[in-house]
Parts: structure tokens; sequence; C-alpha cells
């Protein structure tokens, strides 16, 4: 391999991508890092406007946070699966719409859990016994109220703090707002799920920022067969290299050479880095010359939370027919929740997912214990639940490929940082959820951001040539196609 090195400097490299040799040479081109949506859209788009594009990606598949396993004999995502917003405004609606693929909704609009409706929990206490739904809804709804307050608190105070220090303070105010016994268990699990939604433990999220993300309308629907359909369409005909591990991304005035973990080395006019968050962070890509300060502070200073899935195949259902079971519990650390795969998809699946701090410690546990403790978990509430067939166990945070889950606004950093690590630098182009200004932490904000990618990159590579009508880039409206929803 090592001789044929120099000549494998170009794009056109007959082992990564079969189209190389018939496209002309003067085709403007561009290296895509990062096979998860939005590199995939960003090639997807590039590709279709004639551009000449190469995607190496680190992992031995494409979808980065984004899997679907088949290991059961059917399609779990252990990683992203809900569309957040099931309306024909989000842009991944059309592909799924013309696909034929079935969602099956689990809110409506401004539901206080975001994905879930009040009514579609069975919360039980650690000794089995189910909480009345009375007092799961009141309880939800005086949590809204609480959240309302915070809205107080944060408009007299001028520096930020974290969700759950505003949550002491309006406490301290309105004793009345406190509860006690089986209640409060209930708000901790309440704090729990919101805890869910962002990854991350409430002494992190940041009070000033945290409701400022955009929810399209619709409510928010399960993928019932996964997000695998989607990804493999999007990526039909294009040249991926799998087993690619960048270390290196050089720019100069004339292209980019990027350099990958066995020293093979490819140069093009232009970068799209859609690499995770994470991975930005643990500087694990070198860049030459390195990123002005104004982008290396806005990777340091997003968060990004961890949010794993421990999925259990059953022979059969033995769990009540709700959506969510929960475990209710003193602190929001020791609650817990399972997603019943069964309402959606009709096979006998639970999934236990943890966030913030009880994921990171659950990820130091073999996949042996973690799926054991997950089961003790479900045991306090159903204690004759009968053993799984089979589990799968995820590993976001650990795992080097993506080290976290999704982005969110840390204490005392301003929300514009998604936009930060969105703009160019020079000829590289960023995309990726964490530069989502509007929809961060959502496949839908992934995707939008690699089709801007590819736009800005688009309209500076052929700007450069001069040929700015040379290509009609293929970035149009898709015919609509009315989407596939069942409820309950």
């Amino acid at each position: 391999m090592e001789s044929r090195d120099q000549s494998n400097r170009q794009l056109g490299r007959a082992s990564c991508y079969s189209n190389a040799a018939k496209r002309q040479s003067y085709s403007p081109s561009v290296i895509v890092i990062g096979g998860g949506f939005a590199g995939i859209a960003a090639a997807r788009a590039l590709h279709d406007a004639s551009f000449q594009v190469v995607l190496l990606e680190s992992r031995d598949r494409i979808g980065g946070r984004v899997y679907t396993d088949y290991s059961f004999g059917f399609p779990v995502d252990m990683g992203a699966s809900w569309l957040h917003g099931v309306c024909k405004e989000n842009p991944l609606a059309p592909i799924i719409g013309r696909l034929g693929l079935p969602l099956y909704r689990t809110s409506g609009d401004n539901s206080v859990l975001y994905d879930h409706d009040l009514e579609s929990y069975a919360l039980f206490d650690t000794d089995g016994k189910q909480v009345p739904q009375d007092l799961v809804t009141n309880v939800g709804l005086a949590f809204e109220n609480i959240l309302s307050e915070t809205d107080k608190v944060r408009q007299e105070h001028k520096e930020d703090m974290s969700i759950l220090r505003a949550l002491d303070i309006v406490f301290e105010r309105r004793p009345d707002l406190r509860l006690e016994g089986l209640s409060y268990k209930v708000l901790q699990w309440y704090l729990c799920r919101m805890e869910g939604w962002f990854a991350a433990d409430a002494d992190t999220i940041s009070l000033r920022c945290w409701d400022q993300e955009e929810l399209l309308p619709g409510g928010h629907g399960l993928m019932v067969r996964g997000y695998r359909p989607v990804i493999n369409t999007l990526s039909k005909g294009l040249d991926i290299c799998l087993n690619h591990r960048v270390t290196k991304i050089d720019r100069r005035h004339s292209g980019v050479e990027v350099t990958v973990e066995d020293g093979r080395t490819f140069v093009a006019d232009a970068a799209v880095i859609a690499v995770p968050l994470g991975v930005l962070k643990a500087k694990s890509i070198k860049f030459e010359p390195k990123l002005p300060d104004w982008k290396e502070d806005a990777i340091a200073d997003l968060g990004v939370g961890i949010e794993n899935k421990i999925a259990f195949h059953f022979e059969k259902v033995f769990w009540p027919n709700v959506e969510f079971l929960g475990v209710v519990a003193s602190s929001s650390y020791e609650c817990s929740y399972f997603l019943n795969l069964h309402k959606a998809t009709g096979h006998p699946v639970l999934v236990y997912m943890p966030a913030g701090q009880l994921a990171r410690d659950i990820e130091k546990m073999s996949d042996e214990a973690a799926a054991s403790f997950a089961f003790m978990q479900l045991k306090k509430i159903l204690p004759d639940a009968s053993e799984p067939i089979q589990y799968l166990v995820s590993h976001w945070g650990t795992d080097v490929n993506s080290l976290g889950s999704y982005s969110y606004d840390l204490v005392g950093k301003p929300h514009n940082l998604y936009e930060r690590l969105r703009v160019p630098v020079d000829n590289l182009f960023f995309a990726g959820e964490a530069t989502s200004v509007d929809y961060p932490g959502s496949v839908h904000g992934a995707y939008s951001t690699g089709l801007m990618a590819a736009e800005d990159c688009r309209m500076r590579v052929l700007e450069r040539y001069g040929e700015m009508d040379l290509f009609n880039p293929a970035l149009g409206e898709e015919d609509s196609v009315p989407l596939l929803i069942s409820r309950m």
C-alpha cells in the first residue's frame, strides 16, 4: 500500500470511490469528514451539484450517532430515534414521506416533557407500587408552573446560573410550590426526564438558554422502522471511505490536504467538517494552521451531554400498555425510565435510557454489568419481569468516534456558540447538530446544517473558479408526500 501513497494523493482514489475516473479533472472537489446525517447531507448536495466528493468516515458504517441495530431480528435505533417536529416544515419530512416510513407520535405540541405527553406514563415507586395517574398529571402541571417561575429568576439576575440553582431559589421564595413525599419523588422524575432531553445534569444546564431551542410543530414521532433507510437513501451513489480516521487538516490558499490515520493524504479545493463536537473538543484532529481563537472558544464552551440506551428484547410483553415506564425516587439520579417500543413497533422491547452522570457511571461498567443494572431497575417496579433473551448497550460517551451524545448550553456561556461553530474558516466549512442555531441536538438540525455547509462551500469554491453559473445545484424542494403517523 505504501508504494501507492503518492499516486493516491488526489481525490480520485479507485479503492474508495468509483465515479472519479469518469469525471472531468477540472471539476471542483470537496472532502467531507464525518458520515453522520450532516456529512451525508453535505456530500449528497455537493455530489448532486456536480462536485467531486469523497467522504471520509472513521467508523465501519455510516450514520454516526444515528445507528439502527438489527441484531434482534428487527430495527432498533440505539442512537437518535425521534423525528422532532412531525410536520411538513421538517426538512427530513419529504424524504421520510417519499420512503413511506411510518412514525409513531409520542407527543403533541408543547408537552412539558417535550417528546411525550403526560398521560403516556406509568410511574412506580421503588417498592413496585404504581403512582396514581392523577398524581402524575398534577405534579407534571406543577413542574410546568415551577419552570415558569424560573423565568422570573432569570429576568432578575444578570449572571447566568444552572437550572438546579434557579429551582432552589424558586422553592426558597415560594414554599407553597414545594412538594413532599411521593409528589416530591415524582417531581424528581420529571427533572430526570428534563435532564434526559439535554443529556446533562440540571446543575450544568444554563438557565439563560435552556428554552431557547426552537421546536417545530407537530409533536415528536418515533421512527418505527429506524433511521437506517433514510441514511441509506441519502448516501446512495456517494463515494464513501469507511475506516478512514482523519488526524490532520491542512488548509492552504490552493485547497486542503487531509491526512488519515495510516498516513495517506487526500487533497481537494475545500473540506466540510461534520464530526461530532466531542471529537473536536478532544483535539484528535490537528488543524494547520490552527483554528482561530473564536472558533476554538466555541468548541471549548459548548456542552456535550450523554444519553445512552440499553435495549432489552423479551420473549413476550409483561408490562403495562404505556409508552414510558418510570421509577420515581428521592433524587433525579436515582430515577429512571424505560421506553416501551412494543407500543410503537409491536416488538417486545424496552429501552432503558440513562443520561448525564448516571450514563457516565454506567459507561464504566461492562456491557453485562450495565444490562444487569438496568434490569435491576426494571425488577424494582415489575418484580415478576422475565429475563431478556437479548440486550444491546450503547456507549456514546466513551466511543472515540462520538465522545458524547449531543450538544447543550453550559451555564454562563452565550447561546450564539452554535452559530460561531458553524461559521466557515477559509475553505473549511462546518456542519453537525452542534452548528445548528435553531435545532441543536436533533437529526433534522444536523441534516439542515449539512445542506447549509454544502451551499456555502459551493458558492465559495465556484467564486474562486469564476464560474458561478457553471453548475446547477440540486438543492431544491422535494415533492411533498404526507407522513404516515400513528398514535395511541
